[in-house]
């Protein structure tokens, strides 16, 4: 099984990143961007596990460790 985790911020939440690509953007002649927001995409590989245990692993460690719930958001697919 494995997971693919995207992490984005909540809106309304700086991302000084997200401006910076955008910058860059058009500086290289870009036209027409109205805003960039930059995120995380985290893939875990599990093994011997069933979907259901993969997708509980995957929660808690969302929750846990890989994103910060008071400004980020995240959604998850397993797939085998």
């Amino acid at each position: 099984m494995k997971a693919k985790i995207h992490i984005t911020l909540k809106n309304g939440i700086l991302d000084p990143q997200g401006q910076t690509i955008q910058h860059g953007l058009e500086m290289l002649g870009f036209t027409g961007i109205r805003t960039v927001r930059a995120g995380k995409l985290i893939e875990i590989v599990f093994d011997g596990i069933s979907r259901e245990q993969a997708q509980q692993a995957t929660e808690n460690a969302c929750k846990k460790l890989l994103a910060n719930p008071v400004i980020e958001n995240y959604e998850f697919v397993i797939t085998e």
